[in-house]
């Protein structure tokens, strides 16, 4: 694929990518918890303290293992509960004691006071979704070194974007270059020939989601021989992570200028594409997790493997071999990134099809750009896609 791009490996841009990192996260209401079965049960958690209730047979009230939220709740349908059906899945199978905690609002202390009470109630490992932990877990990790700390797509630092990643930590970032990639490869495949990104806040992991799915859309374009411009893509950034009218308003008119499917990159900002895409009989792509369940409309999920690297990073920690000190990309090669094809509503794009083009990727046989190797020619980072070349694909950024 012809691109006017090159790399260039900046360590100042790659420290952005480790602050703005983001994990997109949804709006269901939140439930309790049970840390002995990890059964959730119904219930509001016990927001005055950021501690949820008390689950009935626990031991003298411990869970060593301890999951905080972050601005969404344990069962958006997104990147909190992708992280803890891993904590579950694990503490399930190995009998631990688990259990999170909600934050009372999204600021550094009351994470911090979130941690606190996880380590006073017996955590021994820590998992933390989202880059908003990166400064309280900055502090937390040299405050409890006996305690380990998990962090997904972030990783600690100051506040001044110098990374520190201490002995007890472990920070894990995802390939969404890759996950966007293969979404945006499937939905041509499928047939769609007019599709949309609409991702939240221009942060690196909502970049590398766009950039992946424009690239992904141009490789299957020109694979099936298409002519130059047959197919389009509208791309923007709607600058939050909401549900808003204005949201949904906005993806109601690209579904009524011809859109046909969109890929809603923002946490929340999904749902109001979703409610659009309802009304307007049209589809969408969800994000981090699979989101079949969400909407009909839903055909696939550009999904990060959440829950397998949670669980992983627990099963390193209790073999005597955690991670810690260690940040890391997940990609295809680790399994870091996927589509769910079990649930994709697909009907000309098969398994067969999936499998060919992940092994591609797998094996770096198709070059994906994401938002540190992305410059121009003068050098300069490219913000938005107006700045990938695409060999078929017609680009329209809408500001």
């Amino acid at each position: 694929m012809k691109m006017k791009l090159f790399k260039k490996a900046l360590s100042a841009a790659l420290t952005l990518t480790l602050v703005f990192s983001l994990a997109a996260c949804g709006t269901k209401n939140n439930t309790g918890s049970d840390g002995t079965t990890g059964t959730p049960t119904e219930g509001t958690p016990t927001e005055a303290a950021g501690e949820p209730t008390e689950a009935a047979g626990s031991t003298e009230g411990q869970f060593e293992i301890a999951l905080i939220t972050d601005v969404g709740t344990i069962d958006d349908k997104s990147f909190n509960q992708g992280s803890w059906e891993g904590v579950e899945a694990y503490a399930k199978e190995n009998g631990k004691t688990y259990k999170y905690y909600k934050p009372t609002e999204k600021s550094d202390d009351a994470y911090l006071v979130s941690i606190d009470l996880a380590v006073k109630a017996g955590a021994k490992v820590i998992v933390c979704p989202g880059y908003l932990f990166e400064v309280p877990i900055f502090q937390a990790q040299t405050k409890y070194p006996d305690v380990n700390f998990v962090i997904l797509d972030g990783a600690p630092h100051s506040g001044d974007y110098n990374v520190q990643i201490e002995k007890n930590t472990y920070s894990i970032f995802y390939a969404e270059e890759e996950a966007g990639f293969l979404a945006g490869y499937a939905s041509v495949k499928e047939g769609y020939t007019k599709l949309g990104f609409m991702g939240g806040i221009a942060v690196p992991a909502v970049i590398r989601f766009g950039y992946g799915f424009v690239q992904g859309v141009d490789y299957a374009a020109k694979e099936l021989g298409l002519a130059k411009d047959a197919v389009e893509v509208k791309y923007t950034y709607v600058g939050n992570f909401d549900a808003t009218p204005d949201n949904q308003a906005k993806a109601a008119a690209w579904y009524n200028e011809g859109t046909e499917v969109i890929f809603a990159c923002g946490g929340a900002v999904g749902n109001s594409v979703m409610k659009a895409a309802e009304t307007a009989d049209k589809k969408v792509i969800g994000v981090d997790v699979d989101q079949s369940s969400e909407s009909a409309t839903v055909i696939t999920s550009s999904m990060k493997n959440l829950k397998k690297s949670v669980y992983d990073a627990l099963v390193a920690y209790y073999a005597g071999s955690f991670p810690g000190g260690t940040s890391v990309s997940l990609n295809a090669s680790a399994e870091g990134v996927q589509l769910p094809m079990e649930t994709s509503k697909f009907i000309k794009f098969t398994q067969a099809d999936y499998d060919a083009i992940y092994a591609k990727v797998l094996n770096k046989e198709v070059t994906i750009y994401n938002d540190t190797t992305a410059v121009d020619a003068s050098g300069t980072a490219i913000k938005d896609a107006s700045g990938l070349a695409t060999d078929e694909v017609k680009v329209e950024v809408v500001k």
